[in-house]
């Protein structure tokens, strides 16, 4: 089964992705470099663990690389093609998942210098929380409210990745969603 690009995708990737098909490995980095970000956060938020989220990201690059020359320009997104990878290597490790908190470091990344430590605190049980609750999710309920909520992917963009209808990723997405609200209500927390 070849998977494809879409013309939607940055003309600038889409020159890329042509060089790259060719064997030009100058041209597979410069697309690592623009898509490694967007691919780690996806997967960090999925497993949790920083370390093994860079890995599992450079891992979902060498699938890439290694699955190029069967790839073919024309029908859907280069990014949905790397979601496609990252969720397959995700379903792969989520057999033997051993979830993991978000760790301090990550926390103290994303916080203001200036906050106090019991507000740093309160947002690292707050995302724990989330992120609990978020991995008692099904896999495919995971991967839409990630894809959507975290990437900020459309509709159809998270379409192509899971390979259902736009509709099928509204009502999952719907679901998701109203069994996230019921186990974070169970935890206390309410306005969700």
């Amino acid at each position: 089964m070849a998977l494809t690009v879409n013309r939607q995708d940055d003309p600038k990737d889409r020159a890329l992705i042509e060089l790259a098909i060719e064997g030009d490995s100058e041209a597979f980095e410069t697309l690592y470099l623009r898509h490694l970000e967007k691919i780690y956060r996806y997967i960090y938020f999925r497993v949790g663990d920083e370390a093994q989220a860079e890995d599992m990201a450079e891992e979902v690059f060498v699938k890439t690389w290694e699955a190029l020359p069967n790839f073919k320009l024309g029908q859907n997104p280069f990014t949905s093609w790397l979601y496609r990878i990252a969720h397959n290597l995700l379903v792969d490790q989520y057999r033997r998942r051993n979830p993991v908190s978000i760790s301090e470091e990550e926390l103290a990344r994303h916080s203001d210098s200036s906050e106090l430590p019991e507000r740093i605190v309160g947002r690292k049980q707050e995302w724990e929380m989330l992120a609990k609750a978020v991995r008692q999710l099904d896999s495919l309920d995971q991967q839409v409210i990630l894809l959507r909520f975290v990437e900020g992917l459309s509709h159809r963009e998270i379409a192509a990745i899971i390979g259902k209808s736009q509709t099928a990723s509204r009502v999952i997405q719907h679901r998701a969603l109203k069994t996230l609200r019921a186990l974070l209500s169970r935890r206390g927390i309410v306005n969700v």
